[in-house]
């Protein structure tokens, strides 16, 4: 009977499946909407769990019996109070095979580091940072954003680029280049209009507007400039916690780094990258170029004491023809 390997993508805003062979080849594919049970409660996490796992089950004809390893990176476990019912909605597929389930941005870590472990740093609508060692040990931040002061995500760099808005109009701060683009952007008449309906909620800025940032920026606005360069240190900072709790300081280890912000460019790498090797001078970075959900199958392979790092570049290859 052959054998297949499962991995599961649970994210925010939509979820995948992907079923692979013992070689590596992808056979299977399923996509649904949001699964984070913060986002649609664990009904809405069992629903696209099952809607992913039989879609990606279908198209390669195979039952569920003949899964013999599946890794699951969920969205929204964060805790270990949030485990137990995870492991329900999971349990409702009917799987027999061994199984391994973590945060989604360590899939994004296994999926791009070359050895299977080290850090991954995402920086997309928000941010994130976790890591592990060989033996699996665990570093991470707490994912909560500027809540927990953990910065420079799309969003948060949006807010800041407000925030230097509002220091010009109230003289509290340099001009910027950011005000006219926000307020031709927005339709507004002018920076009091503007801040007056962000204040008032009929203007809503929100992550799709990082790219003005970097746009202002590369024109040559000191004060966006600044913007992007706080971003990276920020970046640089999340990652500096982790390996200082996996005591990686002297280590050679990969940075996978994951996320839209990344696509600002050296800009933003260079100052991040610039702190990390302040802490690790062995630090190597990755920008993470296959999807985070073939690290949830190489998960599954590892529970089949498969060697991911062999199989890992025949599962990417055949993941962009698959596609």
């Amino acid at each position: 009977m052959t054998r297949y390997f499962l991995g599961v993508d649970i994210g925010g805003t939509k979820s995948h499946a992907l079923l692979a062979d013992e070689q590596g080849r992808i056979v299977g594919f399923g996509e649904a909407g949001p699964g984070n049970h913060e986002v649609v409660g664990y009904q809405g996490l069992r629903a696209a769990l099952q809607a992913i796992t039989s879609q990606a089950l279908e198209m390669a004809g195979a039952g569920k019996d003949q899964v013999a390893g599946a890794g699951f990176g969920v969205a929204g476990y964060d805790w270990p109070s949030e485990l137990p019912p995870t492991l329900e909605a999971i349990d409702a597929l009917g799987l027999t095979c061994p199984m391994e389930v973590v945060n989604d941005t360590v899939i994004g870590l296994v999926a791009g580091a070359e050895d299977g472990w080290g850090i991954a740093l995402v920086a997309g609508t928000s941010n994130n940072c976790w890591g592990w060692d060989e033996q699996h040990n665990i570093g991470r931040v707490i994912g909560g954003g500027m809540m927990f002061g953990e910065h420079a995500g799309s969003s948060e760099l949006v807010w800041q680029a407000i925030i230097a808005i509002a220091r010009e109009w109230t003289r509290r701060g340099p001009a910027t280049a950011l005000t006219p683009a926000f307020v031709e952007h927005f339709g507004a008449p002018d920076a009091a209009h503007l801040l007056e309906g962000v204040q008032l909620g009929y203007f809503h800025p929100g992550p799709d507007l990082a790219p003005l940032v970097f746009q202002v920026a590369e024109e040559g606005d000191a004060v966006a400039r600044g913007l992007i360069r706080w971003a990276g240190e920020e970046l640089a900072d999340l990652a500096k916690g982790v390996i200082r709790q996996l005591r990686f300081q002297d280590l050679a280890f990969d940075v996978v780094l994951v996320g839209s912000m990344f696509n600002g460019g050296p800009m933003l790498t260079e100052p991040m990258k610039a702190g990390i090797r302040q802490e690790a001078p062995r630090a190597r970075f990755v920008r993470l170029d296959a999807p985070p959900v073939l690290g949830a199958v190489l998960l599954g392979m590892q529970q089949a004491q498969l060697s991911i790092s062999a199989l890992r570049p025949n599962l990417i290859e055949t993941y962009r023809g698959f596609k």
